[in-house]
């Protein structure tokens, strides 16, 4: 049983593992800033462009069950509440939108921060031969020019 739990240990110390729950955490954190930046920002915005807010469009499947003597609801309505499933999508686009450009933000300031490493210089494919000053070949043992053996 020891080793079992040794290897869950291991499982769960692995860095992968604790990166993974840190971004679960924070994009629940993050996820609850950007549904308020759609409750409470866009959607009123959108809604006093298009007149209306879309958590309030829904289509009554079934109308409410009534006891006749009391009026009390009995069996509440059956709605179909597209208005809401249209804020996730907008929330989910904004959410995507907003994590493009960090990624983006990100990646251009980790660009800026690397040091440009810059080429080598390819190496020398040739030399001058000591004695007639000709170019050669730079594995050449002896000038195809003057002939001298070349150390």
């Amino acid at each position: 049983m020891k080793g079992f739990f040794g290897e869950f240990k291991k499982f769960i110390m692995r860095g992968n593992v604790i990166d993974l729950a840190v971004g679960v955490i924070i994009g629940g954190a993050f996820q609850a800033i950007v549904n308020s930046l759609v409750n409470d920002v866009i959607s009123p915005l959108i809604g006093m462009i298009g007149g209306t807010d879309f958590s309030a469009y829904s289509v009554i499947l079934k109308e409410a069950v009534t006891d006749p003597k009391t009026g009390e609801i009995i069996k509440e309505a059956l709605t179909l509440n597209y208005g809401a499933f249209v804020t996730a999508i907008i929330n989910f686009l904004i959410m995507a939108f907003v994590i493009f450009l960090l990624v983006k933000t990100i990646n251009k300031v980790s660009e800026i921060g690397k040091k440009k490493e810059e080429e080598a210089p390819a190496e020398p494919t040739t030399k001058v031969c000591p004695f007639c000053k000709s170019e050669i070949a730079i594995d050449a043992v002896k000038c195809p020019h003057c002939t001298s053996d070349i150390e």
